[in-house]
């Protein structure tokens, strides 16, 4: 928790609740949720101090649409999948019955919160399920290509010519494969490795890696080199830990 941007430090403003979800053994996260600032809740930084898994999810929350309260909080869930969302959709109210329509109707009833966020992650379980079974094992090229066209779909019904584009950074994860998007806010990937000025080159298309960070903010405070994701990109690890990179334009192919 040294980090110079980590969780409990950009608590101070993202103050609007916390979420972590953690896989270990079972295929499903151990999750934990709480509504308060992660910086000033003693279960954040017991929770956080504990885990010790394969894969983990962390999100702390500003609250853009909807209230603070638990069912707002992420990582939202269905079975083995954990998403998060860092941005906004425009003018949401306006457009939520839209979005909704995007989502089949026997995910719905899984809806609990009044979020753009959670309705995202339903729209990519809708994407998905039209791929493959979303109890079984997952393609990463699968789970790139739903969270593209959610992106696409979404923002067919929010963006407007001449206005800000909504802001949809994306990750999702089921414990072995973990994808994520860049759109209108800051995206960071490391594979670790220390460097005194923060930046790394470029972690190419097919590498291998023993781990894989990604973060909303370069997180340097242990001088962890990192390297930014391109706006409009998609990045994401198979099971091997082998990178994946995408342009979100070869992704998405809803008509």
């Amino acid at each position: 928790m040294t980090e110079k941007n980590s969780l409990v430090i950009q608590s101070r403003e993202h103050k609007d609740g916390w979420g972590i979800a953690a896989y270990g053994v079972d295929p499903s996260p151990k999750v934990a949720h709480g509504v308060g600032p992660a910086h000033s809740d003693p279960d954040f930084l017991r929770v956080s101090s504990l885990v010790s898994s394969h894969t983990v999810v962390a999100h702390i929350r500003l609250a853009s649409v909807g209230a603070v309260e638990m069912r707002n909080s992420h990582p939202f869930l269905y079975g083995r999948w954990s998403f998060v969302h860092n941005g906004t959709l425009k003018n949401f109210e306006q457009h939520r019955r839209a979005v909704e329509s995007l989502i089949s109707e026997d995910l719905r009833p899984n809806i609990h919160g009044t979020t753009d966020s959670e309705r995202c992650f339903h729209v990519f379980l809708t994407r998905m399920a039209s791929r493959t079974s979303l109890d079984g094992t997952a393609r990463v090229e699968d789970v790139a290509a739903s969270l593209a066209e959610t992106m696409q779909l979404v923002a067919s019904i929010t963006d407007q010519p001449g206005q800000d584009r909504s802001a949809m950074n994306f990750l999702v994860t089921n414990g072995e494969v973990m994808v994520a998007t860049r759109r209108n806010r800051t995206l960071y990937l490391s594979d670790g490795r220390r460097s005194e000025s923060c930046a790394m080159a470029r972690l190419q298309n097919g590498v291998k890696v023993e781990q894989l960070l990604i973060a909303s903010e370069a997180l340097c405070g242990n001088h962890t080199a990192w390297n930014e994701v391109s706006e409009d990109e998609v990045v994401g690890v198979d099971s091997g830990l082998t990178l994946h990179r995408w342009r979100l334009s070869d992704l998405a192919v809803v008509g």
